[in-house]
Order: C-alpha cells, then sequence, then structure tokens
C-alpha cells in the first residue's frame, strides 16, 4: 500500500535528513532515502561535485561522502515551503571550512525536495558555487573568479548587468543556463551595493526560450522529470528577481518567447527593440507553459489576450507589444543597449530603498484587500520616510535644488 505523505510530514522528512547529514548517521539517510532517489548538484562546484546522481547509494557516497572529505561543512535550513505541486523549497546556509587549510565556507542554498511513498526521491540543489571554489582553495592562493558559461555578470558602480550569453542558440535556455540565472538573482538579492539591475541578451534574440535541441536528446519517460529539474532553478531565479529591492530594465529584442518571457516580466521597465517579436510557442509543441506565463500574462494583457496568445500561437511585433501592455517603449536596435544603459543607470542613482518599497507594494497589492493595501501604504512610507535620501530629498526640494540620492 503506497504511502502519502502531508506538508507537515514533509517539513519533518526534511529536518531528519539534515540532522542525519550533520551526524553522519547512515542508517537513517538509508531510511529517508526512496531507492530510486535523485540527486541533482549545482554545476561549477569544486571537485567536479556538480551534475546529477543516480540513486541514494551514488548520492550518498559521491556527492555528499566526497564533500565530508574535502569540507568540515554542515547544511542548517532556515524555511520550509512547500510548493503547489507537493514539493518542498528549502532555504538556508552552508557553513564550514575546508580540511585542506583553504577558507571559510559561508554559501546559500536553495533545495528542491521531491516526495513518494513516505520518503524522499530526490534534491536539486541550488547553491553559490564560487563560493565553495573560494572555500577549497589553499590560503595562498587567490580564488579565481566564476567562469560563467551561459551569462556574462559584472556590478559597476551599482548596477548589475545581466547578459545572456548563448548567441549561437539565440539564448536557449538550458540546464545550465537556468542554474545560473539562478545564482545570479541569488547574488544581486544579497549584495547590498546593487541598487538597480540590467537584463540582456547577446546575438540576435534576446531568448527563444527553453533549448529544444537539449530537450530533444531526453529518452523516452525522461522528459518529464529533465523539464522539472530545469524549471526548479529557472523559476527559482525569477522568483528572486521579482522579488528584488531594486528597480530591473529589460532590453529585449529579436525573437523574446517562451518560458523566457519571465526574464521580462520580472522587470519594472522594459525596452524594446524594433526588431522584436513575442510569442509563447508552447501549444505547437504540445506543452502547457512556465516562466510565471500563466500568472504574469493574464494580470498584464487580460484573460482574453492571454488566451489569443497561447490557443492562437499569435506573435506580437514590438509596436503590439507596447499596445498590450507587455513592453514600456520601442527604440531603433542600433540604439537599444545604449537607451537601456542610460535607463537602468539612471535608477541606480534614485532612492532605492523607495524603489524597493514600491516594488513591493505593487506585487503584494494583487492578493490584497483595499484596507490591507492602505495599511501596507502606510507602513512602507514611515519606513522610506526614514531615510537619508527622503530627508535630504524634502532639504533639496524646499532649496530648490536637485536632490543627490545615496540609495540609504
Amino acid at each position: 500500500m503506497q504511502q502519502t505523505i502531508d506538508d507537515a510530514g514533509r517539513v519533518e522528512r526534511a529536518r531528519q535528513l539534515y540532522d542525519a547529514l550533520a551526524s553522519g548517521d547512515r542508517s537513517a539517510l538509508d531510511a529517508l532515502l526512496h531507492p530510486d532517489f535523485v540527486g541533482h548538484a549545482t554545476q561549477g562546484l569544486p571537485f567536479a561535485l556538480g551534475g546529477t546522481y543516480q540513486g541514494a547509494h551514488a548520492m550518498r557516497r559521491e556527492f555528499w561522502g566526497r564533500i565530508a572529505k574535502s569540507f568540515i561543512a554542515r547544511a542548517q535550513p532556515e524555511s520550509f515551503h512547500v510548493l503547489d505541486d507537493g514539493r518542498l523549497l528549502v532555504q538556508g546556509r552552508y557553513v564550514g571550512e575546508a580540511r585542506n587549510g583553504g577558507g571559510k565556507l559561508d554559501a546559500e542554498f536553495i533545495h528542491i525536495l521531491c516526495f513518494g511513498e513516505g520518503r524522499i526521491t530526490g534534491l536539486s540543489q541550488l547553491t553559490d558555487s564560487e563560493r565553495w571554489v573560494q572555500a577549497s582553495q589553499p590560503a595562498a592562493e587567490a580564488a579565481p573568479s566564476v567562469a560563467w558559461r551561459t551569462l556574462e555578470f559584472e556590478v559597476t558602480h551599482g548596477l548589475a548587468t545581466v547578459r545572456l550569453n548563448r548567441p549561437e542558440a539565440h539564448n536557449a535556455i538550458d540546464a545550465t543556463m537556468a542554474e545560473e540565472l539562478c545564482s545570479v538573482a541569488q547574488r544581486c538579492a544579497n549584495d547590498g551595493a546593487i541598487r538597480a539591475v540590467l537584463l540582456l541578451g547577446n546575438g540576435k534574440s534576446f531568448t527563444v526560450g527553453g533549448d529544444l535541441a537539449f530537450l530533444s536528446q531526453a529518452k523516452d519517460g525522461e522528459l518529464p522529470g529533465l523539464l522539472r529539474a530545469m524549471t526548479g532553478p529557472y523559476h527559482e531565479a525569477l522568483r528572486t528577481f521579482s522579488r528584488l529591492d531594486v528597480p530591473i530594465v529589460a532590453a529585449v529584442h529579436g525573437a523574446t518567447a517562451g518560458g523566457g518571457l519571465g526574464l521580462m516580466y520580472c522587470a519594472d521597465i522594459v525596452v524594446a527593440a524594433d526588431n522584436t517579436k513575442i510569442a509563447l510557442g508552447f501549444g505547437a509543441l504540445g506543452l502547457s507553459m512556465d516562466g510565471s506565463n500563466s500568472w504574469f500574462l493574464p494580470r498584464l494583457v487580460g484573460l482574453r489576450r492571454a488566451a489569443e496568445l497561447y490557443l492562437e500561437g499569435r506573435v506580437l511585433n514590438a509596436a503590439e507589444a507596447v499596445e498590450w501592455g507587455l513592453v514600456n517603449r520601442v527604440v531603433p536596435l542600433a540604439e537599444l543597449p545604449a537607451h537601456a544603459l542610460a535607463c537602468a543607470e539612471r535608477l541606480a542613482k534614485g532612492p532605492t530603498r523607495a524603489y524597493g518599497e514600491v516594488r513591493r507594494l505593487y506585487r503584494d497589492a494583487l492578493g490584497a484587500t483595499l484596507s490591507e493595501q492602505l495599511g501596507a501604504e502606510t507602513e512602507a512610507l514611515s519606513r522610506t520616510a526614514a531615510t537619508t535620501d527622503a530627508t535630504g530629498a524634502i532639504a533639496s526640494f524646499v532649496a530648490k535644488r536637485k536632490p543627490v540620492f545615496h540609495g540609504r
């Protein structure tokens, strides 16, 4: 008889897992993990630890066991959240140090746990691989900067720039890009010096969405699991970007489609090149949708138009995207990078705390009553009134001077 497990049971199983890992209790792990357990570790971890581990034995011996040989570390869970599909999202930190005289380890993690027959059937790990690499280096060596495989990422004068960098594939999102986007989103959330984010794509397209060439390699029966493994980190990236306390500008051009639209939805200001084509494309593949399309589209364009985009395979040009409310404005393709950069740089010099409060007010308003939202506005206004940016700007207004904001 198949054993079912409720939400409280999922959280309890997860707590038992972290306790067993901390104590090295092999028998407890054997009891918790399903024989068909599958683990997905973040690519880019030191000692080639990233990748997929088939079976509880492989995960315990080849992943956790090898970590224990190189690190004195512990996974400390901080929050548990049951997702709509029954999976469990766990957020926390890895803390410890390397055994070879390397540095201290302090890296955030996100674990997505799957369950079946009363046991844990899968774990997808998302963590900042660069911090693991840095910790693994002997103290006398300088830790290398992370080598992004599918992105370009830099922070300059408070502006974080994220460029999708698979131009040969029209920036199609594969498993590596999904994980790297999640890692970059976490960095943006944890870096207090960042005051705005700019999202762009290299090559002829912003992104065509999921990488069909990658997905076509799946054998019979593997596609559902492959899609789950990809959407886990990608959706977490979207969730993190959407909850940042700094404004986001997206510059889209060429093909902007499928699940890749989620990156556009996360932005507050979307600038489109005049050659932009926006489409869903899922129906032609016999798939539903991902990338937060089902949440954002009806809110942005209405249910009728959202249905039209999916059911009729409608492709919008740049002007139609403005009319439908999906983008803010259209500029010539040659002017797109400079225009978007100037917009993002202006926002990075603005009242960052106030921008963050308004992002939160807009987001939370969708599920709040008027009374709740009025109360939230009062609290947010009080918090921003306590900032030096607000007091300085009010004084500048009275003195008829242009205010200078410092983001605090």
